[in-house]
């Protein structure tokens, strides 16, 4: 019977669901790439010599990290229509909330990529007079790249797992379609495990993917 109702829901509510994955990837995606160029910001500040710079970023992705998503996606949700300018919508504010929220995370990433570089390329580079801001563009990011993607593809997977809980705004994606589909079927548990299963199924396949480039960067060493 289980099963039974978990095949009529799909064939009924398939496009639904796909809908929601879609929500899903590109809620995930946006979130990652631009919370990767504001990551990379925060990064350099924090790795700069001035130590307003240092403190003031230093709060920014301790705060970040320290407090549950949830209950930061609230916070934008409820603070930003009061403070910008221009309406924004729930899924504005929800977008918003997990850039920043990836952002300190990402922020770290490259931090720690940026140190893993051997100390001698920054002296080579010093030696040859470039300059902090040529030496970081030319020679210490093209480097830093091969430890920041493996951890950029994992920030992904778990982005695209963190997008759950913006389903409590109704933003579009895949568990905002299961709500949608619970409430018309009535059928909480099969509808669910419908979702739990695409995610399970997404995230393999993207893990697995990521494990290649792993592979394929350290066999380019």
């Amino acid at each position: 019977m289980f099963l039974e109702n978990m095949i009529k829901i799909w064939q009924r509510y398939d496009y639904v669901f796909i809908n929601g994955l879609f929500g899903t990837l590109w809620l995930a995606l946006i979130t990652v790439v631009v919370g990767t160029i504001l990551g990379t910001f925060v990064a350099l500040m924090r790795l700069s010599r001035s130590k307003l710079l240092y403190g003031v970023t230093g709060v920014y992705i301790e705060v970040l990290r320290g407090t549950p998503i949830l209950l930061q996606l609230y916070f934008f949700w409820l603070l930003l229509p009061k403070i910008v300018p221009i309406t924004m919508s729930d899924t504005a504010c929800i977008i918003v909330a997990l850039i920043v929220n990836s952002s300190a995370y990402v922020a770290e990433v490259i931090r720690a990529g940026i140190q893993a570089v051997d100390k001698g390329q920054t002296e080579a580079a010093k030696s040859l007079g470039m300059s902090d801001r040529n030496m970081m563009q030319h020679i210490i990011l093209p480097q830093a790249v091969k430890n920041i993607l493996p951890a950029l593809g994992n920030e992904f997977i778990v982005m695209v797992k963190e997008t759950s809980l913006a389903s409590v705004f109704f933003v579009g994606e895949l568990m905002t379609a299961y709500k949608t589909v619970q409430s018309t079927t009535f059928l909480a548990l099969p509808s669910l495990t419908i979702a739990g299963l695409i995610y399970l199924i997404v995230t393999f396949v993207l893990t697995k993917l990521l494990r290649l480039l792993e592979r394929r960067l350290k066999a380019s060493d």
